[in-house]
C-alpha cells in the first residue's frame, strides 16, 4: 500500500521539506511476495497479504501459514535474522500444530547462504520452513515443511 514519507534536507543554510510517495515494499521484495503467493495458491492455499502482521498469511485445511519475505539486500544476514524475529513475534504462546511459519528469500547465493546459516535445529523447533524464489518465479524448499 503506498504511503507518503516526509524527507527533510538541510543544505547551504536552507531547510527543504519534501514528500515522496513510496510503496510499502521494495520492488524486488514485492516480486518475491507475488511469486511465492502464486506458488502457494497453486498448492491449494488460500492466500492473502497482510502487511500489518507478516507479508503473507495462507490457509489450507484448517492450517495457517505465516510468511515473511526478504529479497536481495546489502545485509542478507541481518535481514534473515530480522525476518526470523518477526515470525517469532507472531508465534502463539502455546504450541499449536495448526500454525506454521516460513521465511522466503530471493534465490541468489548471498540470500540463500544467509537463510541456511540459521540453525536447522532451532528452525525445526520453531516449525519454520525456508524457501527461495528465483528470477523466473520458481520456488524451491531449502528446509522444513509448511
Amino acid at each position: 500500500m503506498p504511503h507518503r514519507t516526509c524527507f527533510v534536507l538541510w543544505c547551504c543554510s536552507e531547510l527543504t521539506v519534501f514528500w515522496l510517495t513510496v510503496s510499502g515494499m521494495a520492488g524486488d521484495e514485492a516480486r518475491v511476495v507475488r511469486d511465492f503467493r502464486g506458488w502457494l495458491s497453486s498448492q491449494g492455499w488460500v492466500v492473502r497479504t497482510d502487511e500489518d502482521v507478516v507479508d503473507i498469511v495462507a490457509e489450507k485445511d484448517g492450517h495457517l501459514l505465516y510468511v515473511e519475505v526478504k529479497a536481495a539486500t546489502t545485509a542478507p544476514d541481518l535481514d534473515v535474522d530480522t525476518a526470523i524475529g518477526q515470525l517469532v513475534r507472531r508465534m502463539p504462546s502455546e504450541a499449536d500444530q495448526s500454525v506454521s511459519f516460513a521465511l522466503v528469500v530471493r534465490d541468489e547465493p548471498r540470500s540463500v547462504d544467509a537463510a541456511v546459516r540459521a540453525p536447522q535445529r532451532i528452525l525445526d523447533l520453531l516449525g519454520m520452513a525456508l524457501y527461495a524464489v528465483d528470477e523466473d518465479g520458481g520456488v524451491r524448499q531449502l528446509f522444513g515443511r509448511a
